[in-house]
């Protein structure tokens, strides 16, 4: 085998286990090259050694104290003279050691700054109160310069970290994390992951799998400065290389306007919190343990027999070995039956087991996920859930959340809406809601330009009624709201590239009817054919798509010969625009309105953020304001040929709002 190339194609698809044993072949092969060394040159801590690794033609280089310049700092008087002879400085790479995974409760060691290539120092944060106050107010000055840019892989925890110890973060920032995600939304961000592919440079966790991922794990005793001073250092090294590239790709727009603001407003989210009210919440467990009990009691009468409905395997039993609901069931690989939500649902009407079990699980879920959970989340020190927000996770460019995700909440079904409930404003306080009406369904009309449908939108009337009434050629008036219900459907299903056998199931009509409906949305909205048809030629002749704003997605599978991986690639292609736009939207908003407060200086505070919903914790007498700047800035955030419309509600909790 040719292993250079070998070696070449496995370092740029990150195939580390791979590159791993072609190491191990070369070493037990190749002998290794006697180490050449430049006359007059010096070495650098990215210089290559000349080891076996290099047989296989992978130019590495690693960690190297002989040449790196790391110190350990554990005196205020050496820390200010080391933060002022940073004066003028033009950029530091900064990397917090921190344990614990939460940004509010994690316990702060220490802090890394690297000023340049090859230099930085570990600041040791004392655990003694007086000394740790003193050591603070020591590096505070690097984080409220006006002029040197703080260069972090993760700058929102730096902010809140910063701000547990009453720091506030006002210094110009960059995060390389997020800058990597606009430029390959797709991979992996981890810090090892980008050093070996932006910098030949494997550190000292590359090859340990779990630090790649995991936030906040306790690191190995005495390497902390280390291992900190190295993450400073590459850190501040990717800072020039992810800005040509940022600059390059035409994503600068996005990095300067959108996300590295975004940073700062999320930070003062996470910091916010929310209360729960957990009397609301046992409440819930009460009624919700006494419902699933009878619908356990019920399962197994339909059944014939007790089971276990936690197990799939016993479903799969109950289902298709005693009641023989279809002989040709899909099997795992174990040869057990396969009873995934997916596959049940398409059984739901053969048998009402079947939907009895999925809403058992449904229940089940939100016991465990959010019912029992949400009351351990609680910080004792504020009181509030304090869930983080990530930018970097979802390839749409949508913000996710965590501990607790927020974004899967249900809220289609009365027992899943009812966990909002336990979400409510501080003492004296209101909830206020605000979201975004059918906001995919607006970009696509602007996007693609469909006169119809863009005029149902103008007209502000009902669009899936306007739908409805053009594909059964109804007037507005006669739509009844099966069609209306049918359309809604068609409306959202189709411009994410849903079949006639997937538009069946969901609708549980003859595919024949689904093929008429899809059929008669394509004669109702001619442009949205075209624009998929667009959408998806022109991925295929640039490998990606943007969105309104200019976010990509790449999509290196748009031309494989797989026909599935090729049909995945290309939905991406039609969705991906539409998608990421309305995520490019809410952020706007969300950095217009965020802003704003801080201007008028409200003390009314935007306190999470779900899907195409803005939620706000609201002092009484501000109401009216508040009201009026998140609807103009949520408006506002972005002007093409379909207005859109914003809706707002107000409670004393989540529930009442929404």
């Amino acid at each position: 085998p040719d292993t250079s190339e070998l070696a070449r194609i496995y370092g740029e698809l990150e195939f580390r286990t791979f590159l791993k044993r072609l190491n191990d072949v070369a070493a037990d092969t190749a002998v290794a090259a006697p180490k050449v060394e430049a006359e007059g040159v010096m070495g650098s801590l990215f210089d290559m050694p000349q080891v076996a690794e290099n047989q296989t033609g992978i130019d590495v280089a690693r960690f190297d104290e002989t040449t790196a310049s790391y110190r350990t700092l554990d005196s205020v008087s050496e820390v200010e003279r080391f933060v002022g002879s940073l004066q003028g400085v033009a950029q530091i790479g900064v990397a917090s050691y921190a344990t614990g995974e939460c940004d509010m409760t994690s316990r702060w060691h220490g802090i890394a700054v690297a000023t340049s290539p090859g230099n930085a120092v570990y600041i040791v944060l004392p655990g003694d109160a007086e000394q740790r106050r003193q050591m603070v107010t020591a590096i505070a000055p690097l984080f409220q310069s006006s002029t040197t840019v703080v260069v972090s892989h993760d700058v929102k925890r730096e902010m809140i970290l910063l701000r547990r110890e009453g720091v506030m973060f006002t210094a110009p920032y960059f995060d390389t994390g997020i800058a990597h995600y606009l430029l390959e939304p797709e991979m992996n961000h981890a810090l090892p992951r980008l050093a070996a592919a932006m910098l030949a440079y494997h550190t000292l966790d590359y090859d340990n799998e779990s630090r790649l991922s995991k936030k906040g794990e306790m690191l190995p005793a005495g390497e902390e400065a280390k291992r900190l001073c190295e993450m400073a250092d590459v850190t501040l090294r990717l800072h020039r290389p992810l800005l040509d590239r940022i600059d390059s790709d035409g994503l600068r727009h996005l990095m300067d306007d959108i996300e590295l603001p975004l940073v700062g407003v999320l930070a003062d989210m996470e910091w916010t919190g929310v209360r729960i009210d957990v009397h609301a919440l046992a409440e819930l467990q009460r009624r919700f343990s006494t419902q699933l009990r009878a619908m356990e009691e019920e399962a197994y009468r339909l059944a014939g027999t007790t089971f276990n409905i936690a197990s799939p395997s016993q479903v799969g039993e109950v289902l298709f070995g005693r009641l023989q609901l279809d002989p040709k069931a899909k099997r795992t690989k174990k040869g057990g039956y396969s009873t995934t939500e997916e596959i049940l649902d398409k059984y739901r009407d053969a048998h009402p087991l079947v939907g009895l079990i999925l809403d058992i699980r449904g229940l089940r879920k939100l016991l465990t996920t959010y019912i029992e959970a949400l009351p351990a989340m609680i910080n004792p020190a504020t009181g509030k859930i304090h869930t983080t927000y990530n930018q970097t996770v979802t390839a749409t460019g949508r913000i996710s959340s965590a501990n607790p995700n927020l974004q899967n909440i249900p809220i289609r079904t009365d027992n899943g809406r009812e966990i909002r409930r336990a979400f409510i404003a501080d003492p004296g306080c209101v909830f206020m809601s605000a979201d975004y009406s059918q906001i995919e369904l607006r970009v696509i009309a602007d996007i693609s330009g469909d006169k119809d449908m863009i005029d149902a939108f103008v007209s502000d009337v009902d669009i899936h009624q306007a739908t409805a009434a053009k594909i059964y050629h109804e007037s507005l008036e006669s739509v009844t709201p099966e069609q209306r219900a049918k359309a809604k459907t068609a409306n959202f299903g189709i411009i994410y590239g849903i079949s006639a056998f997937g538009l069946a199931q969901r609708l549980r009509i003859p595919r024949a009817e689904a093929k008429e409906l899809i059929d008669g949305y394509f004669r109702t909205y001619p442009h949205i054919r075209e624009y998929i048809a667009e959408s998806i030629e022109k991925a295929k002749s640039q490998g990606y798509v943007t969105t309104i704003m200019g976010r990509k997605r790449m999509l290196p599978d748009i031309n494989s010969a797989n026909a599935v991986v090729r049909g995945y690639a290309e939905r991406n292609a039609v969705n991906a625009p539409i998608q990421g736009s309305a995520a490019d939207i809410i952020k706007v908003a969300m950095i217009s309105v965020a802003r704003h407060f801080r201007e008028r200086g409200l003390k009314s505070r935007m306190i999470m953020q779900v899907h195409d919903e803005l939620i706000f914790n609201i002092v009484p007498e501000e109401l009216a304001e508040v009201q009026e700047i998140v609807t103009a800035d949520m408006m506002g955030a972005y002007k093409g040929k379909v207005p859109l419309e914003v809706s707002s509600g107000v409670g004393h909790n989540w529930l009442e709002a929404h």
